[in-house]
């Protein structure tokens, strides 16, 4: 078993080695100066992705200030894996991630999104152990909307990033939860009864992951 997890994990991250050149935005540097200077306890339960977790607030609808928002828009994979110090060094209770939309639209592969969260894992279970990961699938998408149609047409895409996923996460001994079943309709599309632009979350959208994901967080 410890060589099919280093033969897997080997693989993603030669797969993942090619050049992730782009650079975040004004508002990925506005969120993460803000992040900086708010603590992290072992106590707390922190959210980590995209807009699709920025967009929440999370702390209300689990009604605990321990349960702490870290999305930042437009964020990807990698760019997360740069920001984890703060979040490292406060050792939290429990770390739920849901990332790798972008970086499908982005044009990046399937093995390149696994990559980057076997090293995510990697760093949290050598330096904070104690914390419990959650690692969330890839939600799925919907193209009628004909809006962000570089993330909309990642049908296929999504499908393989979250199946190796799920092998990572069997392999590393990670809690893997399949929201994205929840959320897909029988065309394999994001539900419309949950989203108006095809990527992100309505309200009901994000009462159905709360009451998916509550047994995990509480």
């Amino acid at each position: 078993m410890k060589k099919t997890i280093l033969s897997f994990v080997a693989f993603l991250v030669i797969v993942n080695i090619y050049a992730q050149t782009a650079t975040p935005g004004e508002y990925h540097y506005q969120k993460l100066s803000l992040f900086d200077v708010l603590p992290v306890t072992s106590s707390d339960i922190i959210f980590i992705g995209n807009s699709i977790t920025d967009g929440c607030e999370w702390s209300e609808l689990f009604n605990s200030i321990n349960v702490k928002n870290r999305g930042i828009s437009a964020d990807r994979t990698y760019w997360i894996l740069e920001r984890l110090d703060n979040i490292i060094k406060g050792k939290p209770r429990k770390l739920f991630v849901q990332a790798g939309t972008n970086d499908l639209g982005a044009g990046h592969s399937p093995q390149s999104v696994a990559g980057n969260i076997a090293k995510l894992i990697d760093r949290f279970q050598a330096e904070s152990p104690e914390t419990e990961l959650y690692i969330q699938s890839i939600f799925p998408v919907n193209n009628s909307f004909a809006k962000y149609a570089s993330h909309s047409s990642k049908d296929k895409e999504i499908v393989e990033a979250n199946e190796l996923l799920k092998q990572l996460c069997a392999l590393k001994g990670i809690t893997f939860v399949d929201v994205y079943s929840k959320l897909v309709d029988e065309n394999g599309k994001l539900n419309r009864e949950y989203t108006n632009d095809g990527l992100h979350l309505m309200g009901a959208g994000y009462l159905l992951w709360k009451e998916f994901i509550e047994k995990y967080v509480n």
